[in-house]
């Protein structure tokens, strides 16, 4: 069994081992980088994604990130294309194929049938001297010099390199796009990400009463309001305009500094400068300002008329903080 130091240091050569690879991708976005961006671009059709082992399991989550940042891609496994799946492939798409060796019998089977069908061909290949890389009408240079496995056997920095090399195909394409946090949105409706995307303050403080009192309201009826609706807080109305707030710690700085509190009424106590949010804003927005002046509730505002109050219980009941 290895000691704690030991453990710890082996962890630390592995992420050291494969970022330096890493870096050394910088030095090989090249010309046939910036075509593939260019060709996936101008494309029709779909980008096919394929590989076989654990190249095949990077391919999807390219294809993944593919899909989710605005280029449609489909993934096809090298061994099934070779036993029927090839019919995937449309005469305007494009195909990608991962491999470390670019010298697999799969993938020498599978790059003639490639070939036939007059498609693109881009290589993410940890070999250029390789069948693939002399086949491929384009070659993404993924190679490594060594990987992090003692053994120099499981794939490890060479997949971390092939994945990376396909986050900066989809960013580049993502941002040629001028691709916005609203499209990324409509990929991720669902979970906590899609929420923080999309989810406005309206549709939070719609569930919550609107808890308000007159100016003159006495202290009493502050604290049976603020009591009833358990939002912590109640907005302060003169006629239809908005002009504070009070809240828990309102109350309670009121006990600590009036020993006489029954001629007081709900404007001797309020803040005067309530912190706002207007009810089309998104709800991740509202967490901001929470947390930049540290209080866990905001009235909300349709144009500038009180709307009801959005609290932070709202954003953590629906997982987006």
């Amino acid at each position: 069994m290895k000691s704690n130091s030991e453990i710890k240091n082996i962890a630390i050569n592995v992420l050291t081992q494969e970022a330096n690879a890493l870096n050394k991708l910088t030095e090989r976005i090249d010309s046939d980088f910036i075509a593939v961006v260019g060709a996936i671009l101008k494309l029709k059709g779909r980008v096919i994604v394929t590989g076989v082992g654990k190249s095949a399991i990077i391919a999807q989550k390219i294809v993944a990130t593919l899909n989710s940042t605005g280029t449609p891609a489909i993934f096809m496994h090298a061994a099934d294309a070779i036993h029927g799946d090839l019919g995937i492939i449309q005469e305007d798409d494009l195909v990608v194929v991962v491999s470390k060796s670019g010298n697999t019998p799969e993938i020498k089977v599978l790059v003639p049938l490639l070939r036939q069908t007059q498609n693109l061909l881009v290589a993410i290949v940890g070999n250029i001297q390789s069948y693939l890389a002399h086949q491929a009408d384009y070659v993404l240079d993924a190679t490594v010099e060594k990987e992090a496995c003692p053994h120099n056997l499981a794939p490890t920095t060479s997949t971390t390199a092939q994945l990376a090399m396909g986050d900066a195909l989809a960013i580049c394409l993502l941002e040629c796009r001028q691709f916005t946090d609203q499209d990324f949105a409509r990929y991720h409706p669902g979970g906590a990400l899609g929420k923080r995307l999309y989810l406005k303050v309206a549709d939070l403080s719609t569930q919550n009463p609107k808890p308000w009192v007159t100016s003159e309201a006495s202290v009493r009826e502050v604290i049976v309001t603020i009591t009833k609706h358990r939002l912590g807080a109640v907005a302060v109305i003169r006629g239809d305009d908005l002009i504070g707030i009070i809240t828990d710690g309102d109350i309670r700085r009121m006990l600590e500094n009036h020993p006489q509190i029954d001629g007081l009424a709900a404007k001797d106590i309020m803040g005067r400068c309530p912190k706002t949010i207007d009810k089309n804003e998104l709800a991740v927005h509202a967490f901001d300002i929470m947390r930049q002046h540290n209080i866990t509730q905001l009235l909300v505002l349709n144009e500038q008329s009180y709307d009801g109050i959005v609290h932070l219980h709202d954003l953590l009941k629906e997982g987006i903080i």
